[in-house]
């Protein structure tokens, strides 16, 4: 049986709440994610390995900044249009028949 993006969207929500439920120590659980992304940024900025390890870190530190404020930046625009996209629809005229209408 195939599940809808819905079901599947609410198992999800259901086995991430039960994992959590049962992690005491979140920082441990999370800390190889952690490592990974640093060190996706940390390849991004210096591919041949060649900087300064505090240097590395340094624009690496910056680098996922950027990265972070790019997504809020969408987010941001996403948001607008969604707003306007409501407002544009509730100011529209309706075919619909209104109560009393004939």
């Amino acid at each position: 049986m195939a599940l809808t993006p819905g079901q599947r969207r609410l198992r999800a929500r259901l086995a991430a709440h039960a994992r959590w439920a049962k992690t005491v120590d979140r920082t441990a659980a999370t800390a190889a994610a952690r490592a990974g992304i640093i060190a996706r940024f940390e390849r991004e900025v210096d591919p041949e390995g060649v900087l300064n390890p505090k240097i590395r870190a340094r624009l690496a530190e910056n680098a996922r900044r950027q990265f972070l404020a790019q997504i809020a930046m969408k987010s941001v625009e996403a948001r607008r249009r969604k707003a306007a996209e409501r407002r544009a629809a509730e100011s529209a005229p309706s075919d619909v028949a209104q109560d009393g209408d004939v």
